[in-house]
């Protein structure tokens, strides 16, 4: 391989070579106006250099904040400023590399053509310090600072997209170079400086061979050892002796250009250096070479000799480098272990040097300072104005100058950072410079503090809201008008908003004002316009002059008719839309979408913006007339989607009532679960008695349940019953869920109350709406789990059993402890906008308090497992679950202040927090203001109906209250509640992990669904599940140990959820992954099962170590495959051949010699690299074959396709729907909100979709294939014509003679052996005392229930 990576470097060498060649030359020249453009915030010289010597790129700080070359963070007395160096890191004391160097004389000035430089070492670190100060740039010889005007240089750092460059002859880990460039911002003087830093060539294991006694005795006793006689009478060379040798050898090196061989057997070679430093002598350039004597002789690293000063080629600086470190590792010795062998070294202090390079040498200073004190922390203004600490009074001022010159957007905070100077310094010029800026305008950064403070705003907000909050507290406070519009017009002034600026001078005089006068974009059409105008008007009356001034000035500058018809009339026509407008006012990106996503998306702005349904209707018209729709079309006619089914036959839909796509996607598919849907009709046969007694006992979740939460529950399945009567006796094609219901559903009796206080205590209510401008259209997707450790032990093959409701009380009582605290407990007059509590809230407000230990578990509770005291290390390469890109599932996580030893769920994912609230594009919003009584209600039900809870938390929050509001069928050993809806969807998963001594330790525990992902690329359904129950390493204690898992219980309804949510480490934010996941209709879990089998076990762990492989030549395969100039290895080889031949060819007066030779190389290398490349192509496609046949016969347990929940969007936005199957009728069907339809191809499921942002599968059901008659039934419908009397909640609806049966009689009367039970049968769990229950009908494969 070196061969390859050799021709890889001639071909990209040879390239920009040429590239360079064929560059015209004007196009090698800068810009001119491109510099003169480039601002940002810079730094004087002597800033330069005092951020210098506390810049340690080997220690960098925690913050990654860079003291050389990021800007100052601005400084607030309320935020802790990020930690600018790193623990240890070092002040460094300089000292000169005078080979290195080319430094100025004295009392000379630069011109056009000079260049200094300057090169340095730390005493302490040891790290190297290159400084090069050109003037060879634009506007050379004009005047060169410093100058009368400009007295010091004031640097601007320039972007350097390389940063840390790989050294060409360093050691592994120590071969980078830090490089920052920095020009100065005097248009009269073109000097640029830039600084490389890199750390010692010396690495600490060299250090330690060189200047530790013990290791230095070690080799020398090993070399007396071999040769006792020879050695008879010498001492132990001191580490000084060791320095100091290597070091004349390097010296000599440097004067001799012949060298002298060093014999290897020569005693003070021996002693001091020999074998054992072969690798670093080698790196120094030392040659071993045997001669008829010795083995193993040495030659002397062979340095240009003749080279002039400075130093350029790089062995002759490597040498010169290692010199002086080695002198600087002399210094650091003892003085008397120095004076022993005459080893003083007198170093040349570099900081004056440095000084005069900059042009910094003696600059005005304060009358009581000489030098800088790094040990003195200095106030961070000085550095977010580029100074240092002892500055004179007029350079302090002069460096503000060249601040905000350079960085006009930043102004306040440099004004802030001159008054806070001042006023430290009781200085009176520097009061009367920061007085004199405040007169022409200027404000700081403490004054927008104020401004945002007095509105009650923060900087994050957009000009919208902060225009909106405005104008809301205008309304409130016009006394205050011009202490208000100050305030706004100075936020405005900070943030150059022109918008702002408008509203906060009250007058519009331009097309550019008018638009943002109305908070409209020039995008937005004629009649936009005119609704933009109404809510303008209707938020203040007082405005209808201005909004019509701004009409008429857009009317004038569009030429539209429309608008001055408007103005004129109070009409405006038809406006038709086009197309890219109609898309964009329905918020949809995609155009390829298909009509019923296009109607469901027209319902919820519809529903949720009455008064724009004009026009939304024009842009739904548009888009029916571009796709000619005739399902579009149909509905603008009639208001109804057409349906050739009857509706005896066919499921109805469930309308959108705002962002509940997801809800209605998931109540469908419950609806479809016969069993479930047979509780719920029939609640009062299953319901639970409210008395203390049962109370008392009742545990869900590994906790006991409180009143209100068994309260909370029945209310939930009362609505749920009465939504599928609704669903079964409608004669529409469409019924609306109750906003009861969606609250009920979406948001836990924790998250309620903490909404509920939200919407008394807090002015930003979470609402509907949008997210970066689009809707949101459904719960959040759940965030990845990051492994953590948790404190616990797991014991040898003891069992343990939890469920997915546990919870623990600890954290609910910090909750509302935290919460509580935001109470306000008296009356603020003072203060506007401010709600007070009334007596009778407060009572109420502290009795839920009072009973927080009945709160309902919140979701970071029901993930948090039971687990040993492990944490997942990072997956080898070769791990079979990096080939899965396999989630982890043993995962622990930890709760702080958390003692309880619940076991739970390991794969249930923590919340989502609540999404922020971000303002719709139009109208603007207007903040609220002080609710009366009589609107409290109303607003907080539309806060709770807006909570978006992620995927997993709403299931858990379904499947926790259905079991709270029915009674236990029976218990198990720990207390646990065992009903209907824990045997339909709970299994149990067991966990083994094997230590270095062989013993094997388990742990089993309840899962209600199985997380798979598809982080690292496309796959299908095995793989998905197979990285969810592959072998992966856990770190133990220390020592990594294998763990694999799998299924030992499988439940009648197998729910899968497909984890799509993942972090970018770069950009620190979460994304949505859209790699395609295969689905199979029928799949086979066989292979998953804790069967006991040796067989699959043995199996499985074959089909691992194939795996192990494919990983190791896939790694392989990219190396060959992965090159920067978008070529695979044999390519880039055979072109680099093919560009040699025919540069050898050209005519040139440089020609360049290609030797035949070489050709012949790369082309033999081409070969071999096409070859190796097929034959790993052949290894893998052999390796899948094995792994895709290897569980082919294992088909005793068939799990069948039901539902399929499908997303389109983003991480935080996009809409749902769902795929349900009909087992009777055998078709799939699509429940999209309102619509059901037959899907006619089902590619729409199963295949890709080729769409920028397309549909992926967020949730699967499969059920038992021998049960899937039993336990679901897509169509159950009994259409009552006449209209029903309303009736109560704790009532049944409709009253519908059911065909069916019982849920738990048809599973008990389709097994075949029903009345057949053996004495032995039923003393196999709690569930045979239930009568009419079989235990064959839902008992997980392989063994009994034993729940």
């Amino acid at each position: 391989m070196a061969s390859f990576n050799h021709a890889r470097a001639a071909y990209e060498y040879l390239s920009r070579r040429q590239e360079s060649r064929n560059q015209k030359p004007e196009a090698r020249i800068q810009n001119p106006e491109a510099r003169s453009k480039k601002i940002a915030s810079g730094k004087t010289a002597p800033r330069l250099l005092q951020d210098l010597l506390l810049y340690d790129p080997c220690h960098p700080p925690s913050s990654g904040y860079n003291l050389l070359a990021d800007l100052p963070v601005p400084f607030e007395k309320s935020r802790q400023l990020p930690a600018i160096r790193g623990k240890g890191s070092c002040e460094h004391k300089l000292v000169l590399k005078p080979n290195q160097c080319v430094l100025p004389e004295h009392d000379t000035r630069p011109d056009p053509s000079t260049v200094y430089q300057l090169a340095a070492h730390c005493l302490e670190c040891r790290c190297h310090v290159s400084i090069v100060m050109d003037w060879r740039g634009e506007g050379a010889g004009l005047m060169p600072c410093p100058t009368e005007d400009v007295p010091l240089h004031h640097f601007l750092p320039i972007p350097d997209p390389n940063g840390r460059l790989e050294g060409e002859n360093g050691p592994q880990g120590g071969s980078w170079v830090q490089s920052q460039r920095f020009r100065c911002s005097s248009p009269t003087c073109c000097a640029a400086v830039t600084i490389r830093i890199r750390p010692p060539r010396l690495t600490p294991e060299w250090v330690v061979l060189l200047s530790n006694k013990d290791a230095i005795k070690e080799r020398a006793e090993k070399a007396m050892a071999e040769d006792p006689v020879r050695f008879e009478g010498h001492a132990l060379p001191p580490p000084v002796q060791v320095l100091m040798n290597l070091r004349i050898y390097l010296a000599n090196a440097m004067k001799d250009p012949d060298g002298r061989r060093i014999l290897g057997n020569n005693k003070k070679w021996m002693l001091c250096l020999g074998d054992a430093c072969a690798d670093l002598l080698e790196y120094l350039g030392f040659t071993r070479q045997a001669s008829f004597v010795n083995d193993s002789d040495w030659w002397p690293p062979r340095p240009n000799t003749t080279a002039a000063l400075p130093y350029e080629e790089p062995l002759n600086l490597l040498l010169d480098d290692v010199e002086k470190e080695l002198l600087t590792l002399v210094n650091q010795r003892p003085v008397e272990e120095r004076r022993a062998v005459g080893a003083m070294y007198v170093p040349i202090p570099a900081m004056q040097e440095i000084q005069r390079v900059l042009g910094s040498l003696g600059y005005k200073t304060t009358p009581a300072s000489r030098t800088v004190d790094l040990t003195q922390e200095e106030h961070p203004f000085y550095a977010g104005l580029g100074v240092t600490g002892d500055f004179h009074d007029e350079l302090v001022v002069f460096a503000y100058g060249r601040q905000i010159l350079c960085d006009p957007g930043n102004t306040p905070y440099y004004l802030e950072c001159l008054q806070g100077i001042a006023e430290g310094r009781k200085s009176e010029d520097l009061l009367c410079k920061a007085v004199l800026e405040e007169s022409e305008g200027k404000i700081s950064l403490k004054d927008v503090r104020n401004a945002y403070s007095e509105l009650g705003l923060t900087a994050n907000l957009d000009d919208d809201t902060i225009t909106g909050a405005f104008n809301a507290r205008l309304s409130d406070s016009p006394k205050q008008e011009a202490q208000l519009r100050r305030a706004l017009k100075i936020i405005g002034q900070s943030r150059n908003s022109d918008q702002i600026q408008v509203v906060a001078s009250n007058t519009v005089t331009t097309y550019e004002q008018a638009l943002s006068w109305l908070g409209a974009t020039a995008g937005m059409d004629d009649a936009f316009l005119t609704s933009m105008y109404s809510v303008k008007v209707s938020e203040n009356k007082d405005d209808e002059p201005i909004a019509r001034h701004a009409i008429a000035l857009i009317a004038e500058r569009r030429k539209s008719g429309a608008l001055k018809t408007w103005l004129d009339t109070g009409l405006l026509g038809e406006v038709e839309m086009d197309i890219g407008q109609a898309y964009t006012r329905l918020g949809i990106d995609d155009r390829t979408v298909d009509d019923d996503t296009i109607l469901a998306t027209y319902n919820i702005l519809a529903g949720d913006t009455p008064s724009q349904l004009e026009d939304l209707r024009r842009a739904l018209t548009a888009i029916a007339k571009s796709k000619d729709s005739y399902l579009i079309k149909t509905f603008l006619n009639t208001g109804m989607v057409s349906s050739a089914h009857a509706a005896s036959d066919w499921p109805v839909g469930l309308e959108n009532i705002g962002n509940t796509c997801y809800l209605n996607s998931l109540l469908q598919f419950y609806f479809t679960v016969k069993p479930l849907r047979e509780l719920v009709l029939e609640f009062d046969d299953y319901k639970m008695a409210i008395e203390e007694d049962g109370l008392r006992k009742k545990q869900v979740g590994s906790r006991r349940v409180s009143r209100k939460e068994v309260e909370r529950a029945q209310r939930f399945v009362y609505q749920l019953q009465k939504l599928f009567q609704s669903m079964i006796s409608a004669p529409t094609a469409q019924v609306t869920p109750e906003q009861e219901l969606a609250r009920l559903t979406l948001i836990s009796s924790t998250t309620e109350e903490h909404f509920r206080r939200q919407s008394i205590l807090s002015a930003h209510r979470p609402s509907l709406g949008d997210i970066d401008g689009r809707p949101i259209l459904g719960p959040h997707p759940p965030p990845q789990v990051q492994p953590t450790a948790v404190d616990n032990e797991m014991s040898e093959n003891i069992t343990t059993t939890g469920a997915v409701d546990a919870v623990g009380e600890d954290t609910a009582i910090e909750e509302d402890a935290s919460s509580e605290a935001t109470l306000v407990e008296k009356p603020v007059s003072d203060v506007e906008n401010v709600m007070v509590l009334d007596v009778e809230e407060k009572e109420q407000q502290q009795a839920i308090f009072d009973d927080k230990e009945n709160l309902v578990p919140r979701k970071a509770d029901l993930a948090r497992p039971s687990t040993p005291d492990n944490h997942l290390a990072p997956l080898a390469e070769s791990s079979p679950s990096r080939a899965n890109g396999r989630p982890h599932q043993f995962i622990p996580t930890e709760e702080p202040d958390n003692d309880r030893e619940d076991t739970v769920m390991t794969n249930d994912a923590p919340p989502t927090p609540p999404p922020e609230v971000c303002p719709t594009r139009a109208p603007p919003p207007v903040p609220p203001r002080p609710i009366p009584d009589d609107q409290k209600k109303a607003i907080q039900e539309e806060v709770e109906l807006g909570a978006q809870q992620d995927v997993t938390e709403v299931i858990a929050n379904v499947l926790f209250q259905l079991q709270c509001a029915i009674k236990a069928q029976s218990v198990d050993e720990s207390g646990e509640q065992i009903d209907l809806v824990k045997k339909l969807f709970f299994g149990k998963q067991k966990s083994y992990i094997t230590d270095k001594q062989g013993l094997i330790r388990s742990k089993e525990e309840f899962i209600s669904d199985i997380k798979i992902d598809v982080a690292s690329g496309p796959r299908d359904i095995y793989a998905a599940f197979d990285g969810a129950y592959d072998e992966q390493e856990v770190e133990i204690g220390g020592a990594l140990e294998p763990q694999y898992t799998t299924i030992s219980q499988l439940p009648p309804v197998l729910q899968v959820l497909v984890q799509r949510v993942q972090f970018d480490a770069e950009k620190k934010t979460t994304f949505k992954s859209n790699h395609h996941l295969e689905l199979k209709e029928t799949i086979y879990l066989d292979r998953y099962m804790d069967s006991g089998d040796e067989d699959l076990l043995a199996r499985r762990r074959e089909c691992w170590r194939w795996k192990k492989e494919m990983a190791e030549l896939e790694k392989r395969k990219a190396y060959l495959t992965t090159t920067e100039v978008d070529l695979d290895m044999p390519d880039v080889l055979t072109s680099a051949a093919g560009y040699l031949r025919q540069i050898s060819e050209v005519e040139d007066d440089d020609p360049i010699e290609v030797k035949p030779l070489l050709l012949q190389q790369l082309e033999s290398a081409a070969q071999s690299a096409k070859k190796e490349l097929s034959d790993i192509d052949e290894q893998i496609k052999t390796l899948n074959t094995s792994i895709n046949s290897q569980f082919t016969d294992l088909r005793k347990l068939p799990y069948r396709l039901h539902s399929v929940f499908i997303h389109r969007g983003y991480v935080s936005s996009g809409h749902y729907w769902i795929y349900i199957y009909d087992f009777a009728k055998e078709i799939w069907r699509k429940y999209n909100d309102g619509y059901v339809t037959e899907v006619k191809d089902t590619r729409e499921i199963f295949d890709r979709d080729p769409a920028d942002r397309p549909a992926t599968p967020y949730f699967l059901v499969y059920v038992k294939d021998e049960l899937s008659h039993i336990l679901v039934n897509s169509v159950c419908r009994d259409i009552v014509e006449q209209q029903q009397q309303p009736v109560t909640t704790q009532e049944a609806i409709v009253d519908v003679e059911m065909e069916d049966r019982p849920a738990e009689e048809m599973l008990d009367w389709q097994q075949p052996d029903h009345g057949n039970s053996t004495s032995e049968d039923s003393q196999q769990g709690a569930s045979q005392s239930i009568p009419g229950w079989n235990s064959r009908g839902l008992y997980p494969v392989y063994g009994s229930n034993d729940w």
